[in-house]
């Protein structure tokens, strides 16, 4: 037969084999491997070898602290990324940054060429700055969210005839993320020496909290006249219960608003990209010419200066 099915034979048969030649490198890539013996029961005591890549990652890590340190930034970014809550070194968190930009502008000169490369290159410090200032604000609400039943626990166990440093030592062990934190750093600077007024108050400035304000001063002024210190941090929580719960309702109150903003703030980008799929001829006379690029530019303003001014009439400081 010189046909099959109307196909020729020599057709069919390449079709086939490249069948099979597919089929065999699916299998090798996702199918089972061959158990193998763990390297630390082959040659118990010795440490396995770094791969090619992690080698290569140690030294340009090497390179990034090297410079960190030169400019004396590494403790500023240490600091940042400990507020953050973000449990990383500095020099690490430098390296997928550059990585970040060099992909962000490959993927923009494939899509568009220079300008596109440009834009995503500098969008990706920008993005990475407005995480990290997420991350804080989410650590410090859950900080403040936590210190009401922390002072109810720390009176607790001044009642209980404990001191000042064992209540807070207690607090440090029991109490969770990030109140937890934040304590064990002041027992352990008061075992170094630091006084431990001072060491809270610190701890209200980098959470940025007027309650612990409240709470150190508190602590502090007890240290120096006398009192019953328990009695007294009854009352902070009690005014921080008060507080929150007036907070809370002027949340509520002010949801409206804030989901107001953010549709106006989505709004336009929303129908821009819109427009960029079913129509993009329609906005391509805004790269076509130097007053379409001065047009994106001052929209863009007024949309920063619009955003900042609902940012200001819809949240509420307390």
């Amino acid at each position: 037969m010189t046909s099959l099915f109307g196909m020729p034979v020599a057709v069919i048969v390449a079709l086939v084999v490249c069948a099979l030649a597919v089929g065999v490198v699916v299998y090798l890539l996702a199918g089972p491997r061959p158990k193998q013996l763990e390297f630390s029961r082959r040659r118990p005591g010795v440490a396995p070898p770094d791969s090619t890549l992690t080698r290569a990652t140690a030294a340009v890590t090497t390179v990034l602290d090297r410079f960190l340190r030169s400019r004396g930034s590494r403790s500023s970014t240490e600091a940042v990324l400990e507020l953050a809550g973000i449990r990383m070194r500095p020099q690490d968190f430098l390296l997928i940054l550059i990585a970040g930009v060099l992909s962000g502008a490959a993927l923009g000169a494939v899509l568009g060429g220079l300008l596109p490369a440009l834009l995503l290159a500098l969008l990706v410090p920008v993005a990475a700055k407005v995480f990290l200032g997420l991350k804080t604000s989410k650590r410090q609400r859950a900080f403040e969210a936590q210190l009401d039943d922390a002072m109810q626990m720390l009176a607790g166990n001044l009642r209980a005839g404990h001191s000042l440093l064992q209540a807070l030592d207690a607090m440090a062990r029991e109490a969770p993320a990030p109140l937890s934190e934040e304590f064990t750093r002041v027992i352990n600077e008061t075992r170094v020496g630091r006084d431990a007024g001072h060491a809270l108050e610190e701890v209200a400035t980098r959470m940025n909290s007027k309650d612990m304000t409240w709470i150190a001063h508190a602590i502090t002024i007890n240290r120096n006249v006398g009192g019953n210190l328990a009695e007294v941090l009854d009352q902070v929580g009690a005014t921080i219960r008060e507080r929150g719960q007036i907070k809370r309702q002027v949340q509520t109150l002010s949801a409206e608003g804030r989901l107001s903003a953010i549709v106006l703030m989505v709004l336009p980008i929303g129908v821009a990209g819109f427009l960029l799929v079913v129509n993009p001829g329609y906005l391509a006379k805004f790269s076509q010419s130097l007053l379409g690029y001065g047009l994106l530019v001052i929209a863009a303003a007024l949309m920063v200066a619009g955003g900042v001014w609902l940012r200001k009439v819809t949240i509420l400081k307390f």
